[in-house]
């Protein structure tokens, strides 16, 4: 089995906590220090652990201590000249390229120059280093194979750094949560908490986010952060096996551009049939969360995640549903279902279920509140995978008709070919012809055109459910 790492969160993120977890794990310190000695910076600092408290919770506090004067800022070819030059594991330097990588395009991204041309100030220092670094040998050690995180806080309030004065999360930071679609959330601490080197570690390694995954648990890690805060201040580091594979993607993308060209090169071996024209929706994703695409292996399912929100209510007029489904959808539901319940009294109710990106679900949330009767919302974060879609247009007798295809994850093999219900009821009102008359002029057509083995093994996929005959 596949031996996980999973990133629990609820204080935030940083460099030296993620060290701190990995060493209070089992990454020996006397290993640690010698692996970092080929960096050529061991002048510059001195590594220290100890345990320390937090809210009366024992954990790890590993130190970089500065001892002598070195480079505040360096480029990244600086950077990866030295990692190239430190003789680590193949893996410890393949993981810190990427980190370095992804920080100097978040920060070329926020500064609008290349990366290439980014000055690293607080994370180009010989204490950030050395954290980004120590964290990929302590990886490596303890033989990690998949790394996962947890949602991350906000934080709040100001930080100093060598431009001045910036909000938190910091401009970089932000980058680097947007850039890797994490799931965010506010624990009501107005403090730095997810630090650029922190920031870069997760979204980088992470393969996913949300809720922990399911694994067997081995071992328990925890890292300490500088400070005291309400609740304790330390990451606490699940190591474990995973309990089945298939709910992780295959890896992710450090560069968008390199996605575009792997996805260009996917799409275009579809593209059967010179009267089948990919519609203007080709390039656009089906629903918001498939943004989520632009940081995984095209390779692999997209790994997304939403939240799910639910409420009850048994004094809600039915007249009202339809409008709360259009509501809800304009302020950016994925989806939206609602079920029959008994509920106390032996009331009949509605119980209504709303799935949305993270980003939207406070709208969500807002139009529940305000179209409902209901006084309270519960929140779930959930994960979910979806197949890649892509869209395409057929001409059939009655007009143009969009299909969306699904891929399967690992062979894009394709799985599902359904055409829009929209398109077929448009064209069905217009001709005074049954709906499932125009859909199955939709297949037909994709038929016709397509591979005949492909067309014959969807047949077989939809034998079960398709109204249609077998041909």
């Amino acid at each position: 089995m596949k031996k996980l790492a999973y990133f629990d969160c609820p204080t935030g993120i940083s460099g030296d906590m993620c060290l701190g977890a990995l060493v209070d794990a089992g990454l020996p310190l006397d290993y640690l220090q010698q692996s970092l000695a080929g960096l050529g910076l061991s002048e510059e600092y001195d590594l220290r652990a100890h345990l320390v408290t937090r809210n009366g919770q024992a954990a790890t506090k590993v130190e970089v201590a500065l001892t002598a004067p070195h480079a505040s800022h360096r480029h990244l070819k600086g950077i990866e000249a030295l990692i190239e030059a430190a003789r680590l594991p193949n893996r410890v330097t393949q993981w810190s390229l990427a980190i370095f990588r992804r920080l100097a395009e978040a920060e070329g991204a926020v500064h609008g120059i290349a990366p290439e041309q980014v000055h690293f100030h607080e994370v180009g220092a010989t204490d950030a280093i050395v954290d980004i670094v120590g964290a990929c040998i302590g990886l490596d050690y303890l033989a990690i194979d998949i790394v996962a995180c947890s949602a991350l806080p906000v934080g709040g309030g100001r930080v100093k750094a060598a431009h001045g004065w910036l909000p938190v999360p910091a401009p970089a930071v932000l980058r680097l949560l947007q850039m890797a679609q994490v799931p965010l959330y506010s624990n009501g601490i107005e403090r730095e908490l997810v630090t650029p080197t922190g920031a870069a570690i997760a979204t980088t390694l992470a393969q996913q986010f949300g809720s922990p995954p399911a694994m067997t648990l081995r071992q328990v890690g925890l890292g300490a952060g500088g400070r005291d805060l309400p609740i304790p201040n330390i990451l606490r580091l699940w190591i474990g096996e995973v309990v089945s594979e298939s709910q992780f993607s295959r890896g992710r993308q450090y560069s968008d551009h390199n996605y575009r060209h792997q996805r260009e090169s996917l799409t275009a071996g579809h593209d059967h049939g010179a009267d089948v024209q990919t519609s203007v929706e080709n390039e656009q994703p089906s629903t918001s969360t498939d943004t989520l695409l632009s940081e995984q292996d095209a390779s692999g399912p997209t790994l997304e995640t939403v939240v799910v929100l639910e409420t009850q209510v048994d004094d809600l007029s039915p007249q009202v549903i339809g409008y709360l489904y259009d509501r809800l959808f304009a302020a950016g539901a994925l989806d939206v279902f609602y079920q029959t319940v008994g509920m106390k009294k032996s009331r009949p109710g509605f119980l209504v279920t709303v799935i949305g990106a993270p980003e939207d679900v406070d709208a969500c949330e807002q139009v529940l509140f305000a179209e409902t009767t209901t006084l309270g919302v519960r929140r779930q974060l959930q994960q979910r995978h979806a197949l890649h879609r892509v869209h395409k247009s057929v001409t059939t007798p009655y007009g143009s008709v969009r299909l969306k295809l699904a891929y399967h994850p690992q062979t894009q093999a394709l799985l599902n070919v359904h055409p829009e219900y929209e398109d077929c009821a448009a064209l069905a009102q217009h001709h005074q012809v049954p709906w499932l008359t125009v859909h199955r002029a939709a297949l037909g057509t994709w038929d016709s055109l397509y591979e005949p083995s492909l067309a014959a093994s969807l047949r077989v996929h939809h034998a079960e459910t398709d109204s249609r005959p077998a041909i």
